[in-house]
C-alpha cells in the first residue's frame, strides 16, 4: 500500500522546477495536493499530470506573497479534501545582490517570499493541525503530520551577493526549530532541507542575460558556464542535483519512517557546501 494514501499535501510553487517534482513525487504514492503557482497554466498541468497518475489535484492559483493567500491555501485543501497532512514550503526565488547595491525593494522581497509567505501558511493551518489531533487523540489514534521547509546552503553559509537571500534562508532554519518545539504536542514533525546547486531555471547555464518576470519585476537569473564550471568541482559527486532528487530528499520528511525526526536540517547538495 501507498505510504502517503489519502495524505494531503499543500505544495507552494509547484507549477514548475522542483515543486513540480516535489508534488508528483507526493502524488505518485497517494498524496492529495493542492498545486499552486503564479500561473494558472502550470499548476493546471501538474493537477492534470497528478490526475493522470490515478491521484487527485486542485490548484490554488496566486502569489504566496499575498496577505490572505495563507487562508486561502488552507482552506483549499481542508475544503477540497477535508484534511491536511503535509505542508512543503517551497515558493521562492533569487534576487541578487551585494549590500551597497541592494534596496529595500529588493531586501523585502526575499524575505517576504521566503519567511513571510511561510509563516503566513503555517499560522493559518495551525488551528486545523490543532483541531485534527484533539479529535485523533479522543479517538485514542495516533497520527503524525509534516511540514517540509526549503532552505539552502547559502542560509547556512551565506554566499556573496546574496545577502538577502541568504538571510531569509537562515530565517527559515529557525523557523523550523522553534515550530518543532511549538508543535510537537500536536504530533507534527517540522524539518528543513537546504538545497545545494540543483538544476533550475535560476541556475541554468546562460551566455547572455536572462530574467524572470516576478509580479512585474523583471530578475536576472541563471549563471555563466564559467561559474557552473567551477561549482561542479566543488561537487563531490561531482554533478549538479537533479528537480527529481530534490524532490526525493523532501519526499523522505513526509514519511512515516521519520515521525521521530523533527527540528532538523538536511543538506541536499551532493556533499557540497559553500
Amino acid at each position: 500500500m501507498s505510504k502517503l494514501a489519502g495524505k494531503v499535501a499543500l505544495v507552494s510553487g509547484s507549477g514548475r522546477g522542483i515543486g513540480r517534482e516535489i508534488a508528483l513525487k507526493l502524488a505518485s504514492d497517494g498524496a492529495l495536493v493542492v498545486v499552486n503557482d503564479l500561473d494558472a497554466d502550470p499548476a493546471n498541468q501538474v493537477v492534470a499530470d497528478i490526475k493522470a497518475l490515478g491521484s487527485d489535484a486542485v490548484a490554488c492559483i496566486g502569489s504566496v506573497t499575498e496577505k490572505d493567500f495563507g487562508e486561502r491555501f488552507v482552506k483549499t485543501a481542508v475544503e477540497s479534501f477535508g484534511g491536511l497532512d503535509i505542508i512543503v514550503n517551497n515558493a521562492g526565488y533569487t534576487w541578487d545582490n551585494v549590500v551597497q547595491k541592494m534596496d529595500d525593494e529588493q531586501w523585502y522581497a526575499m524575505i517576504d517570499v521566503h519567511m513571510t509567505a511561510p509563516y503566513r501558511i503555517l499560522k493559518a493551518a495551525q488551528p486545523y493541525l490543532k483541531k485534527f489531533h484533539s479529535q485523533e487523540k479522543e479517538a485514542g489514534t495516533e497520527i503524525y503530520r509534516k511540514v517540509v521547509n526549503v532552505s539552502s546552503v547559502s542560509g547556512l553559509n551565506g554566499n556573496p551577493g546574496q545577502l538577502a537571500y541568504s538571510a531569509a534562508k537562515a530565517g527559515v532554519v529557525g523557523m523550523t526549530k522553534t515550530l518543532c518545539k511549538e508543535w510537537g504536542r500536536y504530533n507534527v514533525n517540522v524539518n528543513a532541507v537546504a538545497f545545494g546547486f540543483i538544476q533550475t531555471r535560476l541556475t541554468a547555464a546562460v551566455s547572455d542575460e536572462s530574467t524572470i518576470n516576478v509580479q512585474g519585476y523583471e530578475i536576472k537569473v541563471g549563471i555563466s558556464d564559467q561559474v557552473l564550471q567551477m561549482v561542479e568541482t566543488m561537487i563531490p559527486l561531482g554533478r549538479p542535483g537533479t528537480p527529481k532528487e530534490a524532490a526525493d530528499a523532501v519526499y523522505l520528511f513526509c514519511l512515516p519512517e521519520s515521525n521521530y525526526i523533527s527540528g532538523q536540517t538536511v543538506v541536499v547538495g551532493g556533499g557540497f557546501e559553500l
